[in-house]
């Protein structure tokens, strides 16, 4: 385990990191986090969603800009592990191993075609439930989560909800590992595309996604990206004057 920018950060190959679910999975009550650039400048400005994800179990390199950044300050991350390609290879574990899935999260809809699809390929869902739930409901939630006792938890609700979320009810939920999966069931479901594998390993999947959703995606990315450009920077030229100090 290594820190980037004072965040707990993982430096396993996507290989290693399925190798290490599966060990979190036996453990149980046990968290999984991705950081991309907006999830850095969030918990940046967010020390209490900074001490979240260093409390989680297994931390990935994400986004592409993270991969970069992170080489840039000396941490030789292997590759990126994106949250939506491991939660895929989770899906084809649990159809070849049996574990057991929960989703939890996105409209009602989008929900049951996500289901619908993991079903069709041989995953073992065990239960699902959409992302709106009022406070009093959210209790119920949680209990029904436990009753089942499900090997992995795939949620799908935004960040830092889902992280405040996990922090006050991981152990109560009774799971094996518990995945973020912000909006990979819109991308399972049809309702938005990914990026074409070039944009991917460019580092552009976020201007793909802008051009999709401008509205929505106009702060996290454009105003969000020129922070974490900034952050980064400040702390290259600090390490380079440090080491030139020593």
């Amino acid at each position: 385990m290594s820190k980037f920018l004072g965040l707990k950060l993982d430096l396993l190959t996507m290989e290693e990191t399925i190798s290490k679910c599966e060990q979190l999975i036996r453990e149980r009550n046990k968290q999984h986090v991705v950081l991309n650039a907006a999830k850095v400048v969030a918990a940046i400005e967010k020390p209490e969603l900074a001490e979240i994800i260093n409390r989680c179990d297994l931390v990935n390199a994400d986004g592409m800009a993270v991969v970069w950044a992170a080489r840039a300050l000396g941490l030789p991350v292997p590759e990126r592990v994106s949250g939506i390609d491991l939660m895929e290879r989770i899906v084809d574990l649990s159809a070849s191993k049996g574990y057991s899935i929960y989703l939890l999260g996105a409209e009602q809809r989008i929900l049951e075609a996500t289901q619908e699809i993991f079903i069709s390929r041989g995953a073992k869902v065990v239960g699902a439930r959409n992302g709106y739930w009022s406070f009093p409901e959210e209790s119920k939630v949680v209990a029904t989560i436990a009753s089942l006792q499900p090997d992995i938890l795939f949620l799908a609700v935004p960040s830092p909800k889902k992280e405040i979320f996990l922090s006050q009810h991981l152990t109560r939920l009774n799971t094996g590992l518990v995945f973020g999966v912000g909006g990979s069931f819109d991308v399972v479901a049809g309702l938005t595309k990914r990026a074409p594998a070039i944009f991917q390993r460019l580092g552009l999947e976020w201007a793909f996604r802008l051009a999709q959703e401008p509205r929505r995606m106009f702060k996290r990315y454009l105003v969000g990206n020129s922070k974490f450009v900034l952050i980064v920077t400040k702390a290259v030229i600090t390490r380079f004057i440090l080491k030139e100090k020593n």
